[in-house]
């Protein structure tokens, strides 16, 4: 359980404003202890503040606390995304965007993160569509614009190597249909010069066995 005993009043039963209160007040500590770079920590706090976004409620609640409710899970998860990608927990961090995401599509920071983790797996040309996203959303954005310039980089020499690996693996076709065609015309040479040499050979006995004939 995330929450103790001590620590976690019915979620159920408390207002709105409350939860949203208490929600950010757990996500405030989990803030505190990732600038300590404390980020297991810091996880684990964002992890109680969204169960207490996410938690049913049995009170009235209007559509303007339940905007702010989601707005402190959004935020939640994002922090949350930010710790993770810092402990390599790359796959954590992925499902922590998507799950923004899946509330708010044009979610800049979300997109930019996605992109950071897709990078991370290898998954450049997913990466980059990612990051054109954010970019899109925020044009004068230099931290998407660098990330972006040295993922696009990165794609680039992936290619080529990826292209000289194949060369090497398949042999240069070019030289090798002109080493074939240079065996090819050797070897009619070779025909026709023996063709040639058994004519004269044969011509010649002729040519004796005439001139013997005659005498």
């Amino acid at each position: 359980q995330l929450l103790s005993a001590e620590d976690a009043p019915d979620l159920e039963l408390m207002l709105p404003s409350e939860r949203i209160s208490l929600a950010n007040r757990k996500r405030e500590r989990g803030n505190i202890h990732y600038q300590r770079t404390d980020y297991a920590f810091a996880i684990n706090s964002y992890g109680i503040a969204l169960q207490i976004t996410e938690a049913t409620s049995r009170v009235d609640i209007s559509q303007q606390e339940e905007e702010e409710l989601l707005d402190m899970k959004v935020k939640c998860l994002n922090n949350m995304a930010a710790a993770q990608l810092k402990l390599n927990h790359y796959e954590a961090a992925l499902r922590s965007c998507v799950s923004v995401l899946a509330h708010q599509p044009d979610n800049v920071k979300a997109l930019f993160r996605k992109g950071k983790v897709l990078a991370l797996q290898g998954e450049y040309a997913e990466a980059i569509k990612t990051l054109k996203r954010a970019l899109k959303l925020e044009p004068s954005n230099k931290t998407i614009h660098a990330e972006l310039s040295k993922l696009v980089k990165k794609h680039s020499e992936q290619k080529g190597a990826e292209q000289a690996m194949y060369k090497k693996m398949l042999g240069n076709p070019t030289n090798a249909s002109l080493q074939k065609h240079r065996a090819k015309s050797s070897w009619s040479l070779s025909w026709k010069w023996l063709f040639g040499a058994t004519a004269v050979a044969i011509g010649g006995v002729a040519l004796s066995v005439v001139i013997a004939a005659r005498n």
